[in-house]
């Protein structure tokens, strides 16, 4: 069995430095040369196995077998559910419905601009984030938000700034499941530790939305608003996370702050009626927004293809199910940890009811119940390849690397570097995750990237075994109003299309203030409640 070296480089600091070098590929392919991110992946796969065969003496034929073990999970466990949520979202979009929906969302919304912000940047956004990801909230909230008189700009700040709680459930759960993956944690268990972490982080970003369009003065009659928002997306999104599992957090927190909101706003409403920039609207503007009578069986409609998704999901891969651990087939290469020196493996497990067929399923059943007609099922698919063939490739490569990394002992060695910055590394935890998405894009793809590095780092730091991770998928969630994969998708529906470097400049400060208050909520975790961080 292949004996991992902690420091095959000789001093500690150059092997540190050569560890990085597959990292610093990444970065100069996507942000800096603006590569394809599946180019990228695959370049920096040949340098990770290059590297791990030549410094760290990884076999070959075991290194060859545990890169086709994690491009297999990557297709298998990421790409099988994208691509079916994508499917999901593309149906409702080309049969009508999903503007139907949109058009009725916009209809009950009253004129002033925070509650908007709320309902559309917040609420809206996160069903977008559970469903697809990927930067397309930005690219359909946006449009919304400049229809309603606030600036293309602050439009394109506002979704991205109301992006940031759901990422780490976005796209149906996909970055908690490859966090699981690379890391060997039980997926419940990470669902429910990132849980916990996102809501105590969803607390601070509606005041952010309330303040960027309404000022001082929408904040200080506005504040119930914010609070009210806050709890109805962690009403829905944390015991689902904790219960369930991370395949519906997003789409469950949505929808309660939707219903929640509507409510609230039925029985207060702020002390003067403001448009964008705090000030107050007349009665002709105020009028213009009157509530869009819908019968109840129109109403239901509306909703049914997500309570399909919901009730579909939930049924197959609740703890209740035994169905997702049914495995068809299983291989694996182990190896001998330097950090540990006990067994690690890369594996690839084929479960054929894992959380993709579920969305199948339910995607079937919707194509039924919105009357997909014969010659648009080739359209949706059509359509869902143009968007998706370039993230499944990523899917693919991004796991083989991510396998061979941590195979090799790539992995343990940066995380027994950055162990040696001691205690106070739970500083930078969050920061390596917003590092990571600004390379890759994808929360996703940082889990898989640094998932087991945070892990191992945190075994040898003896912190509670799933902060670090959980804090490394946080932080790549508040990366994403900087990370230029996502916002060159975000800006697409505005003329900011290859300006994304203005966006994101303009994204930066708020950004880094949500990540300041990750980081009081990841000492929060470590010195106050731990246990809510442990198996």
């Amino acid at each position: 069995m292949f004996t991992q070296v902690l420091s095959p480089a000789g001093p500690l600091w150059l092997t540190f430095v050569v560890a990085v070098i597959p990292l610093a590929v990444l970065l100069l392919l996507l942000p800096v040369l603006r590569r394809s991110a599946w180019i990228a992946a695959i370049i920096g796969s040949i340098v990770t196995f290059v590297i791990a065969l030549w410094v760290w003496h990884m076999p070959f034929v075991e290194g060859i077998h545990s890169y086709l073990y994690g491009a297999l999970t990557g297709a298998w466990a990421i790409d099988w559910i994208t691509f079916w949520g994508v499917m999901i979202f593309n149906t409702l979009v080309i049969t009508g419905m999903f503007e139907r929906f949109r058009a009725w969302l916009v209809s009950v919304g009253t004129a002033d601009v925070r509650i908007q912000t709320l309902l559309f940047a917040w609420a809206f956004g996160a069903l977008l984030e559970g469903l697809v990801g990927f930067g397309y909230p930005w690219a359909f909230v946006a449009p919304i938000l400049i229809a309603l008189g606030i600036p293309e700009l602050d439009s394109l700040r506002v979704a991205a700034i109301a992006n940031n709680a759901p990422v780490s459930y976005g796209a149906l759960g996909t970055p908690i499941i490859a966090l699981a993956a690379v890391t060997g944690l039980p997926l419940l268990a990470l669902s429910g530790s990132v849980g916990k972490v996102v809501a105590l982080l969803a607390f601070l970003p509606p005041w952010i939305l309330i303040y960027l369009v309404a000022g001082k003065r929408g904040l200080r009659d506005g504040w119930p608003l914010a609070i009210v928002a806050s709890l109805g997306y962690i009403a829905g999104q944390l015991p689902v996370a904790v219960f369930v599992g991370p395949y519906l957090p997003d789409v469950a927190g949505a929808i309660v702050a939707f219903v929640v909101i509507l409510l609230f706003t039925r029985v207060w409403r702020p002390a003067s009626i403001l448009g964008y920039g705090g000030v107050p609207l007349s009665e002709a503007q105020m009028a213009v927004h009157g509530d869009h009578k819908v019968t109840g069986g129109e109403l239901l409609k509306i909703w049914l293809p997500f309570i399909i998704l919901i009730m579909v999901v939930v049924a197959g891969t609740g703890p209740w199910s035994h169905l997702p651990a049914f495995k068809l087939f299983a291989a694996h290469v182990d190896a001998v940890s330097a950090v540990t020196g006990k067994t690690m493996s890369s594996a690839f497990l084929f479960t054929p009811f894992s959380g993709g067929t579920w969305i199948l399923i339910s995607w079937i059943l919707i194509t039924f119940v919105v009357g997909l007609k014969p010659a648009q099922y080739a359209e949706v698919f059509k359509r869902t390849f143009h968007q998706m063939w370039g993230a499944l490739l990523v899917g693919f490569f991004i796991f083989g690397l991510a396998f061979v990394y941590n195979y090799s002992g790539m992995a343990g060695s940066l995380a027994y570097s950055l162990s040696r910055i001691g205690p106070w590394y739970i500083l930078l935890a969050p920061v390596v995750g917003l590092i990571g998405v600004a390379l890759s894009g994808s929360n996703t793809s940082t889990n898989a990237m640094f998932g087991t590095i945070q892990l191992m780092a945190g075994k040898l730091l003896n912190f509670p075994i799933l902060l670090l991770p959980s804090l490394n998928s946080v932080g790549a969630e508040v990366g994403k109003p900087i990370a230029p994969q996502t916002a060159s998708v975000g800006v697409s529906t505005t003329s900011y299309v290859r300006k994304e470097g203005t966006v994101i400049r303009y994204n930066f400060g708020w950004a880094l203030v949500i990540l300041g208050w990750l980081i009081i909520v990841g000492l929060f975790f470590y010195f106050v409640a731990p246990g809510a961080m442990m198996l």
